[in-house]
């Protein structure tokens, strides 16, 4: 085998690259993180987390290094949907959970703890081409000491909506860029303007400009608050050409713009975070060519803000373990081609809904206003409500794996179970920190212990108890996705022979010398 710089080469050390060279790192992969941009970036991308990610998080036990760093997670109020304000709080339980956390903070969590599993993160690696044969692939960077030539056994693109590896690998991304230009900033409060309890701004001389959405004739004011003393401020206007996201935006650009909008001068305070850019609805049409793979904003472009992360960090989740399997040559046929299949159905569902935001946000006529009323009154129900939180979350996921007894649990993220073991309390979160797949077997089935036992080199078993058991077993994915679960009091002959299928399935053949001894 030809020698390598590194197993895996990441393009990109943004929050999806970084949660892949760390997940990588637990499945005991060398990657190696190039990113063009010299330093960590000081001006928030994203001002927070929302969605499953935040659960596996959780799951890779990093809630306490969250914690440390003033990230606290809660159930999500209310959200902007299409330009609608979405209030959840009649939901007793939301599936949508938020995590208040600049992306500057988020990065450099990922990035220490990508290092300290062993990773190697270089700053200021420009790649400018990429190449592949049967056996590796190849980036040619330019960096602090010129040009050279870095190999691997896969590069994936981590580089974002524009992503050059991508666009070299002739990877095609079909979509549409909306006509409309959103510029975003968030401030300090100024003296000159009163911040009222119900979060409208009162302006001397003009009156009140109510928080959420303000629709006029030439585009549309959004106004809200993430914490005491500052504003977040976007307004939306149609333009035919694309912008340049890469020009600095001004505070002057910015108050034009509101004053195009409301018709109406509105004092501002310090900029914290000035952005500019227009929404797309894009999506690789394949995430894998050969050893070149795509994930993140480099895999798909969301006409909506608040989901980006989610989906890129839940791609290097997936990715990262089915990479590990086939560079330490234990996958079966088809496991690294799964990743496509199952995040581009995730990706999917997601433009769906973003892309329903477009219709409700950009309709402009009387039929528009009476879909947004509608929309409005369907959300009145919990039901809807709920399905329309989970939606965004991630959570309602189910990939489209084989289910021979139709368990709704197969392809959903294991929840997290308080268990009871021979060893005391634990739960599913603490056995996933190491990321190994395994069988936790929750009823008193020895014949499904005893099956597993020729993966043991590879799949952990676990008995363990938990209240009102929801399987008989579960054969959790180190993706924390379920491969298979038992129904309750389901048959030893039908069960055997559904979890054999299943390790082999994900897990390659059997041991054979550890199944001859079984039997």
């Amino acid at each position: 085998m030809r020698r390598t710089d590194a197993d895996v080469i990441i393009v990109g050390a943004g929050p999806t690259g970084l949660m892949l060279a760390a997940e990588l790192r637990l499945g005991g992969v060398a990657s190696l993180v190039l990113e063009r941009s010299a330093r960590l970036r000081t001006v928030p991308k994203a001002n927070g987390l929302s969605g499953q990610i935040i659960q596996v998080l959780g799951y890779r036990g990093l809630t306490e290094r969250l914690e440390a760093i003033g990230a606290g997670t809660g159930p999500t109020a209310a959200i902007p949907f299409g330009g609608l304000h979405v209030d959840f709080s009649p939901l007793a339980d939301p599936p949508l959970k938020a995590m208040h956390l600049p992306q500057p903070k988020l990065e450099q969590l990922l990035e220490d703890w990508a290092t300290e599993l062993g990773a190697e993160v270089r700053r200021g690696h420009e790649v400018l081409e990429v190449e592949q044969d049967d056996t590796v692939a190849a980036v040619v960077v330019r960096g602090p000491d010129g040009e050279q030539r870095l190999t691997a056994r896969y590069v994936v693109a981590c580089d974002g909506a524009r992503s050059r590896v991508r666009e070299l690998t002739g990877i095609d991304f079909p979509g549409t860029t909306y006509p409309e230009v959103n510029r975003l900033g968030q401030l300090s409060v100024p003296d000159s303007v009163t911040l009222l309890d119900n979060g409208d701004l009162e302006l001397a001389g003009h009156g009140t400009v109510p928080a959420g959405f303000t629709r006029t004739d030439h585009g549309v004011f959004a106004m809200g608050s993430l914490s005491p003393g500052t504003l977040m401020i976007q307004t939306t206007e149609d333009q035919a050409d694309e912008t340049d996201d890469n020009e600095p935006m001004t505070l002057t650009e910015l108050g034009d713009s509101i004053c195009r909008v409301l018709g109406v001068d509105v004092p501002l305070g310090d900029p914290i975070r000035l952005s500019r850019y227009q929404f797309q609805a894009r999506q690789a049409e394949q995430y894998r060519a050969g050893r070149i793979l795509v994930a993140g904003d480099a895999a798909h472009a969301f006409p909506s803000t608040g989901v980006g992360l989610n989906a890129g960090m839940l791609d290097a989740v997936n990715l990262a373990w089915k990479l590990a399997a086939e560079l330490h040559g234990r996958a079966p046929g088809g496991l690294l081609d799964s990743y496509h299949e199952e995040r581009h159905f995730a990706g999917r569902r997601t433009m769906m809904h973003t892309q329903a935001q477009v219709a409700l946000r950009r309709g402009d006529d009387p039929a528009a206003d009476a879909l947004r009323e509608l929309f409005r009154e369907l959300l009145s129900d919990e039901p809807a409500l709920h399905r329309l939180a989970a939606l965004v979350a991630g959570s309602d996921l189910r990939y489209p794996l084989p289910n021979p007894n139709g368990h709704p649990l197969t392809g959903t993220l294991a929840p997290n179970l308080p268990l009871r073991t021979e060893q005391g309390r634990a739960s599913v979160a603490e056995l996933m920190r190491t990321a190994r797949p395994i069988l936790l077997v929750l009823a008193d089935r020895a014949d499904l212990r005893a099956i597993a036992e020729p993966w043991a080199d590879r799949v952990d078993v676990l008995a363990a108890t938990t209240a009102d058991r929801p399987a008989d077993a579960l054969l959790i994915r180190p993706d924390a996705h379920i491969a298979w679960a038992a129904t309750v009091d389901e048959q030893p002959d039908s069960a055997a022979a559904a979890l054999r299928d299943a390790l082999t399935h994900w897990f390659g053949a059997a041991d054979v010398r550890a199944e001859a001894a079984v039997s």
